[in-house]
């Protein structure tokens, strides 16, 4: 598990051994020993899951412009003054129902500190105390300006920026990136920096999708029907003005059959998280379950992924509300897989994104 402790006492060695340059007059400022830092960041997570905990959070993810593209003169007003004001409510009791009251975070903040300590012990075993990793988060806290800040602090002259999302969307990575790029604006000595791009083709990650179904599978008595593949949706014009979400996540569901050596019909694509009145990616996960079992598919699996780490789209509406929809449409049995979070085999395949991203920079 992520220890801030340790963390900390890491800064504070790095910091200990800065140096002024050779040459230099007494009065320059020391400089850290030069190091390479991984950025990992995910979508992000309230501080709390009371009303004005989450209406900040809520207020920042649905007043970016890559998330929500309307006129800010239209959308504003009915965000502020209608969404605002009783959203924050329901989702609060969402997360409430998820949350990990022993850590004091939700589940995706619980998960990303670890998948951040291993990989951060992975990169340790090649790299030595070259590669300084830590994460951030789009929305909310650690911010991307904060880690960004201390990264620079610790002498990281070179970041590589990673968004934990294997399928792209300028509605996830892109704009990951762009807060990214404005922290950037911030540095008075900017790092050389790189971006990962989507990973969702990465043999290692197809590979520990299909173990995570095939262990999934094992565990059962009676083995599903079908495989819901359940990506998080977007408005179907994205798709039109040139977002390649959709085809990446078919492709996703097409790689992951073929490493299982499945038939077509034992798989299939769906997308949930509708928001808002305009038609969006379909067939929608809601309304595809309740359509199986009154085909007679009495029971399924729904695995997520678009998801790095299980959040409350896949633990509060996928475990909740769809498998609601499917049993009272006549489902009997219902199985969520998790998804991959700190598994040894999507660590492994991250570390091997991140090292293909690395060549040239540390070998």
């Amino acid at each position: 598990m992520f220890d801030s402790n340790q963390d900390g006492s890491k800064a504070g060695s790095s910091l200990a051994a800065a140096q002024r340059p050779a040459h230099a007059p007494d009065d320059h400022p020391k400089i850290p020993p030069e190091r390479v830092g991984v950025l990992l960041a995910n979508l992000g997570t309230p501080d709390n899951y009371d009303y004005w905990s989450m209406r900040r959070y809520l207020n920042e993810f649905l007043s970016d412009k890559r998330v929500i593209d309307y006129s800010p003169w239209i959308w504003q007003p009915i965000l502020q003054l209608v969404v605002l004001t009783k959203r924050p409510f329901a989702s609060g009791e969402a997360y409430k129902s998820i949350w990990n009251h022993e850590a004091g975070e939700s589940p995706l903040m619980t998960i990303t500190k670890s998948q951040t300590a291993k990989i951060r012990e992975t990169l340790a075993e090649a790299f030595g105390d070259r590669v300084e990793v830590d994460f951030c988060m789009r929305y909310g806290n650690p911010s991307t300006q904060s880690k960004v800040r201390e990264m620079a602090d610790k002498g990281c002259r070179k970041i590589l920026f990673f968004p934990l999302y294997p399928q792209y969307s300028g509605t996830t990575s892109a704009t990951a990136n762009d807060h990214f790029f404005r922290a950037l604006m911030e540095e008075k000595w900017q790092p050389q920096v790189r971006t990962v791009p989507a990973y969702f083709d990465n043999p290692a990650y197809v590979e520990a999708l299909a173990a995570s179904v095939e262990r999934a599978y094992a565990a059962m008595e009676n083995k599903p029907d079908v495989l819901v593949c359940s990506y998080h949706g977007v408005p179907t014009r994205y798709l039109m003005e040139g977002d390649p979400y959709h085809c990446q996540c078919v492709k996703t569901t097409r790689l992951l059959k073929e490493k299982l050596g499945w038939a077509d019909d034992r798989i299939t694509t769906t997308f949930q998280s509708r928001f808002g009145p305009e038609e969006w990616l379909q067939p929608y996960t809601v309304e595809e379950v309740a359509r199986l079992a009154e085909q007679g598919m009495k029971r399924i699996a729904v695995i997520a992924p678009a998801f790095s780490a299980d959040c409350i789209e896949t633990l509060e509406e996928i475990n909740e509300e769809i498998r609601e929809s499917f049993e009272e449409a006549g489902g009997e049995e219902f199985t969520y897989i998790p998804c991959l979070n700190d598994d040894e085999g999507h660590i492994g395949a991250l570390c091997d994104v991140i090292r293909t991203h690395l060549k040239g920079w540390v070998d």
